[in-house]
């Protein structure tokens, strides 16, 4: 186990030096092979009057002038030895691990990164823990009752939930729920979790049951779909011949064989949460990582970019990582293989 943990964790090491190749390529690359020029790429952090004198200063202060190598090098090399900025009026020491210094606010990327983790964390946990007590449960119940009126009507509404984008049930909930009645805070609202417990989630829980609704609905159509093909297994029959009370039938040993696809889904989307939920912080103005990427593309600033996807990848990679893990602890199966 030890020797394949450490055979992951170099992959995620390899995927994540990959995966900021591919984006200052993005940034840099194409720009160059579409005709742009060190000053092109310069004039979108100067002012519209700036003369070319500024605009050519601006591009060698910045690094355009270097090779595509050398730039890169100098960003890889601020995560692990840290680097020297002369962005502003004196030279800054950026420690490692250094994201770089944003283009547009001269100010380093890794604290504006931490400092809006926590927004995205608070919304990504409280919102998965809803998910999956309702999706595996009325995913559970559905497969029970096959065929039954609540089966068709919660399969119903787990298909509005799935087919439904987040911006239209988010804003939705926002006019009805916040705006009209009153009884959730309005957007925009957040008081971090160490401030006052109540106040952090009564801000978050609108958000947090809108998410949910989404991708509960995914999660009860697949918990349905693997407890009723568990349910037919020959080792389902076994249990209950050996008369044990069904109860535990279903939840021991019926639903441990479920879950193993919901446990490769969950790691996916808590990893892609966690890097970010782009549309749900934009449909409640909240000042995470998604909403914070949306602002670094917007103003083509570079750093902040390569800095929110560094994060995200990592959060990916780990969740996977941990979802590798759990496998072997939830279904006994994947043990005895």
């Amino acid at each position: 186990m030890i020797t394949y943990i450490i055979r992951r964790l170099f992959a995620a090491v390899v995927l994540l030096f990959i995966v900021s190749m591919i984006t200052f390529a993005i940034f840099f690359v194409i720009p160059k092979l579409g005709g742009g020029t060190p000053e092109t790429l310069a004039s979108r952090y100067v002012g519209r009057a700036a003369t070319a004198e500024t605009v050519r200063l601006t591009a060698e202060r910045l690094g355009f002038y270097d090779p595509i190598a050398v730039q890169y090098g100098n960003w890889l090399k601020g995560i692990f030895v840290g680097a020297y900025y002369d962005y502003g009026p004196a030279v800054d020491y950026c420690p490692a691990p250094c994201l770089g210094y944003s283009f547009r606010t001269n100010q380093p990327v890794l604290p504006d990164l931490l400092d809006r983790l926590p927004v995205t964390l608070s919304l990504a946990s409280g919102a998965a823990i809803l998910w999956l007590l309702a999706g595996i449960s009325v995913g559970t119940l559905s497969a029970l009752r096959k065929g039954s009126v609540l089966d068709r009507m919660s399969m119903g509404v787990a298909l509005a939930g799935v087919s439904l984008p987040i911006f239209f049930t988010g804003l939705i909930s926002l006019a009805f729920f916040s705006y009209q009645l009153g009884w959730t805070a309005p957007g925009g609202s957040y008081t971090p979790i160490t401030e006052n417990i109540g106040d952090w989630a009564y801000a978050l829980l609108l958000p947090w049951i809108t998410l949910a609704f989404q991708f509960s609905a995914q999660y009860a159509r697949l918990t349905r779909a693997g407890m009723l093909e568990t349910m037919n297994e020959d080792f389902i029959r076994t249990a209950r011949a050996k008369g044990l009370v069904e109860r535990k039938v279903v939840v021991k040993h019926g639903l441990r064989g479920a879950l193993t696809p919901i446990l490769t889904i969950f790691g996916l989307d808590i990893g892609l949460l966690l890097g970010g939920a782009v549309l749900t912080e934009s449909a409640f103005s909240l000042k995470g990582l998604g909403q914070y990427a949306i602002d670094a593309i917007k103003n083509y600033d570079l750093p902040k970019v390569m800095g929110v996807t560094i994060m995200a990848a990592f959060f990916i990679v780990l969740a996977n990582l941990v979802v590798d893990l759990l496998y072997a602890v939830v279904d006994p199966r994947v043990r005895t293989a």
